[in-house]
């Protein structure tokens, strides 16, 4: 993927919402739509009709763009993601972070339904992500580098920034949100895991495991996007609960949605952009 797509990406979208200049983008997965109902919606687009923005076949993925404010601030939703295991390619998955970037965004936030392999973190909460393993081998970045959107070897020293994840703390306490916090293990699905598997990640020192933000934070960090991420628990780990499914983790996500929203609506009434 090149400069070039992301200037055709960026030039369909203004086209359609004029000079937008959102500092904040906010990613919503499985089931989570719901999230962002109080987004002051200016403008709505398919990802279809994006030059080169993947959409997602998955059930529960609106696949849309939204541009509009959240408690004051103007944003960009990505409502809906695609995924590396619905077979799109590297490049096609990290065009629409980094379009939101060419168009002004500071920080993503990125929420998605997990499962938690951390007793001690039950299904219905909310966790913030504090580091990942990657467990797939895979990287969104494999193929050619284009300098003019990031460099070839990108660190992760700080892959999810800590200061934004401070003032989601505060925020959530202040929403009377009791946040757990742990580290992201990235499976590529679309299986879920096996039990012996989960046994793995925990002894690896995972905390959650997901299909979806991984990729994605290195996508974000890769074009200079800081990054919060957002697990919302919906189940446990194979074996260590009731055998997951995805029915099961669109319904935990529907509960959840509420507190997720309320959540972003306190970050943003803290939000003075990344430091």
């Amino acid at each position: 993927m090149t400069a070039a797509m992301v200037e055709a990406a960026v030039a369909a979208l203004r086209a359609r919402a004029g000079a937008v200049a959102p500092k904040l983008c906010i990613v919503t997965g499985s089931g989570l739509g719901a999230a962002l109902e109080a987004v002051e919606v200016r403008t709505r687009l398919a990802a279809a009709e994006i030059p080169g923005f993947p959409v997602s076949g998955v059930q529960g993925h609106a696949g849309q763009v939204l541009l509009g404010r959240l408690k004051g601030q103007d944003v960009a939703c990505l409502s809906g993601r695609a995924h590396a295991y619905e077979g799109h390619a590297p490049g096609a998955l990290a065009l629409p972070l980094r379009t939101m970037r060419a168009v002004g965004c500071e920080a993503a936030v990125l929420v998605s339904t997990v499962g938690s392999i951390n007793p001690e973190i039950a299904p219905g909460r909310l966790a913030l992500v504090a580091d990942h393993i990657n467990i797939t081998g895979y990287s969104p970045l494999i193929g050619p580098n284009d300098d003019a959107v990031g460099p070839r070897f990108p660190g992760m020293a700080e892959a999810y920034d800590p200061q934004l994840r401070a003032t989601a703390r505060r925020a959530g306490e202040a929403a009377g949100l009791k946040l757990a916090e742990g580290v992201m293990v990235h499976h590529m699905g679309p299986s879920f895991e096996t039990p012996a598997q989960i046994r793995a990640c925990r002894l690896l020192g995972g905390d959650l495991v997901g299909m979806s933000m991984v990729p994605e934070t290195v996508i974000a960090r890769h074009c200079g996007l800081k990054v919060l991420g957002i697990g919302a628990v919906t189940n446990m780990g194979t074996g260590l609960g009731p055998p997951p499914s995805h029915d099961d983790t669109l319904a935990g996500a529907r509960s959840l949605a509420r507190d997720v929203g309320t959540l972003l609506g306190a970050l943003m009434e803290r939000w003075a952009g990344p430091c």
